[in-house]
């Protein structure tokens, strides 16, 4: 075990303990989504908070302030695990304060509905300057805390020259230059176009330019989302099943891989954006093809570092050895976090292929295939890893065992139902037309309504259904992680993480220095996006007053 400077360690405890307080929010709101979408509720607003309100806050809560946090919080102890080395306390404590006040500003404007545009920065829809400058905050305050773990690593690697650095090392490095590439466009976006415009400084807003700088962040987000779960499957997942990793070039290439190629295939998120050329659109989309190598890849890896630990374990047969993984085992319950979102990454990542290719994806644009589709990437790996290791971090770092084992044991699998079934009825609406982020219990799912589609009623009860047994399983998880919070310390305070050895260790100089591979990320963002986004200033699109997502009609005196 690692002992962590015990200021480091509050604020860690802090980065994990404050987006999951958050988190019930974000819970609550995403089960009423379902009951108005499935037209249980049928009404504009629910317990204060208006419909879309409610979706902002699932969404930003989710997939932006908990991934953040946790991201950062999972660096910070990686760091000194690894490294031997600690960062800055200084830098670590403005990090999580910036992180922290950023997230009060962005949330006062939601919860008093001047900022309900659904988690993006997408115009026309116009928040409050408040929700832009506090995102503003939260994303500034987590490239803080990565500056601050560049002079540690620099630091270690003079006096370890010979040495490879460690794969959880680059996989926390990589996730944050991935980060640092993404988030640059949308700063851009918010600060030179979104927020002159919700201060009332210029009129309308270019909102080909404003989406196409949104996308250049939103699809890399993905991986900032999944590069920490594959940092556990690669280091840790074969240490809980008795094995070893099976190669450790692969999880080097995987990561590097990424770094190249999550930024420069944003356009596929836009085939129907008028303003942007259809080749360009198709270059986007073979480049979406690209990074679905490293997740296959990955497949196969972990998938032969767990057979490799089964049968060490006493396992048999082509397929008899999947009996011998500690399904149920409570010295290894994270490896139930980490294989439900294996499983489930399957069917994300089968599923994404669809939304990659131009002629399906104009089948399912926009309806509720998109959220089911990203429900089992977003909520299968990166979030079951990322709530998993919160409370094993949470565990360690506060000395305090965990509580209700049992309970914890269950629950990644119960959420995982939960997730096959509402994706499963989400599927079938999106195949049938059925629109994502809809009020739909207004209209389409009111008998009553002109609008009223009978057909939708089965896929609509089914995703309720399977978002009800989320919310059971979320709160099991909520009762073990602050059981383990009020509980008295039984331990010692530190970290310890199951790390593997490598069962082939190579030694490649290709995945051994990061900066061709950071020069070649920059390279194919430069050749992806300088063309479209010159036609798109060549084009002078005329800008595009506010909207209030409640309303089809410009929002007046805006």
């Amino acid at each position: 075990m690692v002992n962590i400077q015990p200021a480091l360690r509050k604020i860690i405890i802090f980065e994990l303990v404050f987006p999951i307080v958050l988190l019930i929010v974000g819970i609550y709101h995403g089960l009423l989504q379902f009951l108005y979408r499935a037209g249980w509720l049928r009404q504009v607003s629910f317990g204060g908070l208006e419909y879309y309100q409610g979706l902002t806050l699932h969404g930003v809560i989710n997939a932006i302030v908990f991934t953040t946090f946790f991201a950062v919080a999972f660096g910070n102890a990686l760091i000194p695990y690894f490294l031997g080395k600690h960062p800055s306390v200084k830098v670590a404590v403005i990090s999580g304060v910036t992180m922290a006040i950023g997230t009060v500003m962005a949330a006062i404007p939601i919860f008093t509905g001047s900022a309900s545009v659904l988690y993006t920065f997408y115009p026309p829809l116009k928040a409050h300057p408040s929700f832009y400058i506090g995102v503003t905050l939260l994303v500034v305050g987590s490239w803080l805390a990565f500056w601050g773990w560049i002079p540690v690593y620099r630091s270690w690697r003079k006096e370890n020259p010979g040495k490879k650095i460690p794969l959880a090392i680059l996989g926390i490095f990589t996730t944050f230059l991935v980060w640092q590439i993404a988030t640059a466009p949308v700063a851009y976006e918010v600060l030179v176009l979104l927020l002159p415009w919700s201060l009332g400084w210029t009129d309308t807003v270019n909102v080909v330019l404003a989406r196409t700088l949104f996308w250049f962040f939103g699809h890399p987000l993905v991986y900032f989302w999944i590069l920490p779960a594959y940092i556990m499957y690669y280091t840790m997942l074969p240490k809980l099943v008795g094995g070893k990793l099976f190669s450790d070039f692969a999880g080097r290439l995987a990561f590097l891989w990424l770094l190249v190629f999550s930024s420069p295939l944003g356009l596929h998120h836009q085939f129907t954006e008028p303003g942007l050329d259809s080749n360009w659109k198709l270059a986007h989309a073979f480049l979406t093809f690209l990074v679905a190598v490293p997740s296959i890849m990955t497949a196969f890896v972990v998938a032969a570092s767990m057979e490799y630990g089964a049968r060490a374990r006493g396992g048999k047969g082509l397929f008899g050895w999947w009996s011998k993984l500690p399904w149920f085992e409570q010295d290894a319950w994270l490896f139930g976090y980490f294989i439900c979102g294996l499983i489930l990454f399957i069917f994300g990542g089968i599923t994404g292929i669809v939304n990659a290719s131009y002629s399906m994806n104009r089948v399912v644009h926009n309806t509720a295939w998109l959220p089911a589709h990203f429900h089992m990437t977003v909520a299968g790996p990166a979030f079951l890893a990322f709530i998993g290791m919160s409370l094993h971090m949470i565990s360690q770092l506060t000395g305090k065992a965990i509580r209700y084992p049992s309970m914890n044991l269950w629950f990644p699998y119960i959420w995982s139902i939960g997730i096959f079934v509402s994706s499963t009825g989400a599927f079938i609406g999106g195949l049938q037309g059925m629109p994502r982020r809809t009020n739909m219990g207004l209209t389409y799912l009111n008998p009553e309504s002109v609008y009223f589609r009978g057909d939708w009623i089965f896929p609509s009860n089914i995703a309720v259904i399977g978002g009800i047994i989320m919310t059971i399983a979320m709160v099991m998880f909520f009762t073990v992680v602050f059981a383990t919070l009020f509980s008295k310390k039984t331990m010692q305070e530190g970290i310890e993480f199951p790390v593997a050895e490598a069962y082939h260790d190579e030694d490649y100089a290709v995945v051994r220095n990061m900066k061709p591979w950071i020069a070649a990320a920059v390279a194919a963002v430069a050749i992806a996006y300088t063309p479209p986004l010159y036609e798109i200033y060549k084009n002078k699109v005329k800008g595009a007053a506010a909207f209030l997502p409640s309303s089809p009609v410009p929002a007046s005196g805006t």
